[in-house]
């Protein structure tokens, strides 16, 4: 937690018994230090496996502040009886909003035009962009930021398309959108939008094998979780020219870049010789003119991160109280 303000705030609104902690160090460097902790919230580059619980034995509760909750080990905390909650909701408008200024940004090369302008080249060539009107978005998870971009889409004039093992047909005909199989919606869609979370079932969802069913000259967006996408398919699709560009918010293995000394320090075995492969491709990634990268903060307005803190301030309350919401587990 690096804001000053978050911190003033968290102290501000928390008024029960027990002190409040804050470091801006990630957990992995904390933990050692951490052994009388009860409660615990992180954020989703702080990874909390297996070994970590032997290291924290007072733990009894963990509120993450997001609404994924992959970088926790469910099924260890289970079996320890820690109980873990999470945001369910905070800013479906915020995440949908970032998500129409990747594909804009994209629609009309704004970066190919920023750096041109900014070398001193102000013609035209290689700028030329695409309405999104009458095009097709294709929006693969319609949970409450699926919805709120099908809901964006309309004003752009967009026809959307989507795709979900759970779906809402009542909100099909309301929202005029329409359900779809998985490879019909790469198949007939000019943007293709993901928004469902990681899972065992989700991860590499769009991968090497399905690349080729993409309609040719799509672009694909993420503002979801970079294991939704292999990197190597990413990267052969852009090579190919199946995309056209790529808009994301999350890469894959995207904590790796923020610790590859300590990966290269590390690199003993065939595991962390993948990682630091697909660390390598997201670095070749994010030097392409046609992939527009931003470092995970779709969700980062001040009225998403305030809405954040009173939910996770909820789920301490909740289970301190001895009756925990929004457990996951």
């Amino acid at each position: 937690m690096k804001e000053q303000w978050e911190r003033e705030y968290l102290l501000e609104n928390f008024k029960e018994e027990g002190n409040l902690f804050f470091d801006e160090a990630q957990f992995q460097d904390l933990k050692n230090s951490l052994q009388d902790v009860t409660v615990l919230s992180v954020f989703i580059n702080s990874r909390v496996t297996r070994p970590d619980f032997e290291k924290l034995p007072r733990l009894r509760f963990i509120t993450t502040r997001s609404t994924g909750f992959d970088h926790i080990d469910i099924a260890a905390a289970k079996e320890r009886n820690i109980r873990v909650s999470n945001v369910p909701t905070y800013g479906e408008n915020t995440v949908a909003e970032h998500t129409f200024a990747l594909i804009l940004s994209l629609s009309r090369n704004l970066r190919k035009a920023y750096f041109k302008t900014r070398d001193g080249d102000f013609s035209l060539k290689g700028l030329m962009g695409f309405d999104l009107k009458g095009k097709t978005l294709g929006i693969v998870g319609t949970g409450h930021i699926g919805l709120h971009m099908i809901h964006m889409a309309r004003g752009f004039g967009l026809k959307v398309l989507a795709y979900d093992v759970k779906k809402n047909h009542f909100l099909s005909e309301v929202l005029g959108f329409s359900y779809v199989p998985f490879e019909e919606l790469l198949a007939q869609s000019d943007i293709i939008s993901l928004h469902v979370p990681l899972f065992p079932a989700t991860h590499h969802l769009i991968n090497s094998k399905n690349i080729f069913k993409i309609k040719r000259g799509a672009i694909l967006i993420n503002t979801a979780r970079g294991g939704l996408v292999e990197t190597s398919g990413l990267v052969k699709a852009l090579d190919e020219g199946i995309l056209s560009g790529a808009g994301l918010d999350v890469l894959e293995g995207e904590e790796l870049i923020l610790e590859e000394k300590r990966l290269l320090e590390t690199a003993e075995n065939k595991e962390a010789w993948e990682r630091l492969q697909i660390t390598l491709k997201n670095h070749i990634l994010l030097q392409r003119d046609n992939v527009i990268y931003t470092p995970h903060v779709a969700f980062y307005s001040r009225e998403a991160v305030t809405r954040i803190l009173d939910t996770t301030l909820d789920n301490v309350r909740a289970y301190l109280a001895g009756n925990p919401e929004n457990v996951v587990n």
